[in-house]
């Protein structure tokens, strides 16, 4: 009797043992799957939106790729019309360049000569007129228009660009050039090819201007020819007050 006690005191002990382990495997399962369930229901609530965010970063990436092809389209387009700017920028300033020496406003250096003109040193005869034995306007006047004849590129009268505006006039003892009032001697600077003066020296009116104011007067004229002569840039003003441009029929303008 009594080991039948003792057999079943250590079943019962057995039992509650396993019982309470059983308890406890049962918890731990419990508390795993409890804690899997929120894991489960964050990732399938989240994942949607997030593969919708990357699809829109992704569509954002595509567009901002096709405006950056568009801009360098644009740069290249305005990069090609710039140079086309530029070069017509540079064709302009060559016009400009142009228009300055053929204006008289640039100073040239090259190949050329000097006339110099100095009043006569022969006594006047009695009845003679003096103003036959000096330097002239209509001298200095008929000299730079046959050097223009004769293919001179730029003309200085004592240190005054000559341009298409130049007036030169007689006033008084003096020559008017420009705006400057000029004493002899006068020096007459020219500026042209190689044969320049062989070509002057061609002109009729050059060789009356020896005959005649040089052998018959005593004006003297002496010739210098330096490697090089300056001719200055003209100083005066270009504007023009009761002139005005003709427009060109290649615009479409009539002409007067």
């Amino acid at each position: 009797m009594n080991g039948f006690r003792r057999w079943f005191g250590v079943v019962q002990s057995w039992q509650v043992t396993l019982a309470v382990a059983l308890l406890a495997l049962g918890f731990l399962i419990a508390a795993q799957l409890a804690a899997e369930r929120p894991r489960v229901r964050y990732t399938t609530q989240e994942r949607s939106p997030l593969v919708e965010a990357a699809l829109e970063l992704q569509a954002d990436q595509e567009r901002l790729k096709e405006r950056i092809l568009e801009l360098r389209d644009t740069i290249r387009a305005a990069e090609e019309q710039g140079q086309g700017s530029a070069a017509l920028v540079r064709q302009l300033n060559d016009d400009i360049d142009l228009a300055r020496l053929a204006a008289g406003l640039v100073p040239l250096t090259g190949s050329g000569f000097v006339l110099r003109l100095e009043d006569s040193d022969h006594p006047v005869p009695p009845g003679g007129n003096a103003a036959e034995y000096l330097v002239s306007a209509r001298d200095v006047r008929a000299i730079v228009e046959e050097l223009w004849l004769a293919g001179a590129e730029a003309v200085a009268v004592s240190g005054e660009r000559v341009t298409s505006t130049t007036a030169i006039v007689e006033i008084g003892g003096s020559i008017l050039v420009n705006s400057a009032y000029l004493a002899p001697p006068y020096a007459i600077t020219v500026i042209g090819p190689g044969d320049l003066y062989d070509r002057l020296a061609q002109s009729l009116v050059w060789q009356d201007f020896l005959a005649t104011r040089s052998a018959a007067f005593g004006i003297r004229v002496f010739i210098a020819t330096p490697s090089e002569v300056d001719v200055p840039a003209f100083a005066g003003t270009v504007t023009l007050r009761y002139a005005r441009p003709l427009p060109s029929p290649a615009t479409g303008g009539g002409g007067g």
